[in-house]
């Protein structure tokens, strides 16, 4: 099958790091479906590329496992297949205030968006990612790693998606590979539907990287291609860190 029939299904694809992982799928002449809650923006998207026969916008809350459901039927009747998932929607916002105050429903939406709905994904397109031996790539984060104050709940979906990856990896197997990447600070202004001019990053924003720079959605995205590809036949259970360096930073107060 060539490349150009195959079949991408992003999650959160309507703005940030989904929409840089859509675009530049799109770009290697993928087919590339894209799920979010945010209708406006999948609209938008939509309507600023030109690739009305390789792209597919379906409005989803990705916690809601009939949406779910229907979502991956709608994706697999429109491509005929769908070769990769790449869950990426999510809450972003990590901070929810002090433990003692953290209330359990906003506790239990993150749990419900970042981790629940990952696992609902893969439930459902997992008949179709077997037989076209597919895979899946989820969004961790270096949060799930290292983390900052009165961020519990956004950590722990992070760390259970990790975990997630290599359960479904071992459960998946050999027919469906399944991986995680955990991008570091990501800089996706531009890519937001909002977005008009965006302020150019510091210096030191930029300096206090090993790598020299903030990150960009393409270097998630070039991790996603890889991934998804054959020449990532080898890898699966694993978590791919993509932060510039870091979490490998050892940082002391002076």
């Amino acid at each position: 099958m060539e490349q150009a029939q195959k079949v991408a299904l992003v999650t959160g694809g309507a703005r940030g790091i989904g929409r840089g992982i859509a675009g530049y799928l799109l770009r290697r002449h993928w087919r590339v479906v894209v799920c979010d809650v945010d209708k406006a923006a999948g609209e938008q998207l939509l309507a600023s590329e030109d690739l009305a026969d390789r792209l597919q916008f379906i409005e989803t809350d990705v916690s809601d496992e009939a949406q779910v459901r229907q979502a991956v039927a709608r994706a697999v009747e429109w491509g005929g297949r769908l070769d990769a998932l790449i869950n990426n929607a999510g809450l972003a916002d990590p901070f929810t205030g002090p433990v003692e105050e953290l209330e359990l429903s906003v506790w239990q939406r993150r749990l419900d968006v970042n981790l629940t709905g990952p696992f609902l994904m893969a439930k459902h397109a997992a008949p179709h990612l077997r037989e076209s031996a597919g895979s899946i790539v989820n969004m961790s984060s270096t949060r799930a790693l290292q983390s900052e104050p009165d961020s519990e709940a956004y950590a722990a979906t992070k760390g259970g998606l990790l975990a997630l990856t290599h359960a479904l990896a071992i459960s998946l197997g050999p027919d469906v590979r399944v991986n995680s990447i955990s991008p570091g600070w990501i800089d996706v202004r531009a890519l937001q539907a909002e977005a008009t001019d965006v302020a150019p990053l510091s210096e030191t924003d930029h300096r206090q990287h090993p790598a020299g720079r903030v990150g960009r959605a393409d270097d998630i995205a070039a991790m996603v291609w890889f991934l998804i590809s054959g020449e990532a036949g080898f890898i699966t259970g694993q978590n791919m860190v993509v932060d510039g360096g870091m979490t490998r930073k050892m940082i002391y107060e002076e």
